[in-house]
């Protein structure tokens, strides 16, 4: 196997035990979705939802699993990238700008990109679900409990590793190496994260590769996926915790 070869091969296993297999479970929720007698539209799909409501001990011990086991990629993929860094890197998740070197820059181009990609996205989830081509999404199912929001806060940082790390960073590196052009990897990329949203409906796809290409031509500038983390941090804060606020109170979410 050529070394080229063996770079893609690597990538594809890496994406097989994380997001790849996301992918292939959020395909067969939609075709399930899409068969079911209610149209799209009139579906709801459930996130961050309790487990086992009536032991909370016992819940929250299933949400903290759902969300630390999912960065066991992240560490694979940063444990194989260490492995041939390059010359003058000292650690793999500092070659990728995974750092706090510089946290005024990063935090700003990260409020940025979340302004930027969450306000359009918003809309885009709305119309989506106005023309029938998305479910409504229940961010937030856990009950009125102490530890509530800090899981919620938590899944957000849980979420944005395991996709900033091993999409941009990680696969960046890797078909880089691997002599792939920079428009293909982050087409590629942005494809990949849309597929494994799929659950959500065809406005969670399209959102989330508009996502994954502006996301991409930031970090393929950069080489910093720092802003990308926080943004996605962000996001998904706004998201979980929002709905959670709001949802009780508004008809429109």
């Amino acid at each position: 196997m050529t070394h080229r070869n063996r770079l893609v091969t690597e990538t594809v296993l890496v994406l097989g035990v994380s997001l790849g297999a996301s992918a292939v479970w959020a395909l067969l929720s939609l075709i399930n979705k899409l068969t079911q007698p209610a149209p799209l539209s009139a579906q709801t799909t459930a996130m961050n939802t309790s487990r086992v409501p009536d032991r909370p001990w016992l819940d929250l011990a299933y949400q903290l699993a759902d969300i630390l086991l999912p960065l066991v990629p992240v560490a694979l993929a940063l444990f194989l990238l260490a492995q041939d860094l390059p010359r003058g890197a000292t650690s793999a998740h500092r070659a990728m700008g995974l750092d706090l070197t510089r946290p005024g820059h990063d935090t700003v181009a990260g409020l940025g990109l979340a302004a930027l990609i969450g306000l359009p996205g918003l809309g885009l989830y709305l119309l989506a679900r106005e023309l029938g081509v998305n479910t409504t999404i229940s961010a937030a199912g856990l009950p009125d409990i102490w530890w509530g929001v800090p899981v919620l806060v938590l899944a957000a940082v849980g979420n944005a590793l395991l996709e900033e790390v091993v999409m941009v960073g990680y696969l960046f590196t890797r078909w880089a190496q691997a002599g792939w052009s920079t428009a293909t990897i982050i087409v590629t990329s942005a494809l990949v994260r849309g597929s494994y949203h799929l659950y959500q409906g065809f406005g969670g796809f399209i959102g989330n590769v508009a996502m994954g290409l502006i996301l991409g031509l930031v970090f393929a500038r950069t080489k910093r996926v720092m802003p990308l983390v926080i943004a996605h941090t962000v996001l998904d804060v706004v998201a979980f915790v929002g709905y959670a606020l709001l949802a009780p109170h508004v008809s429109w979410l």
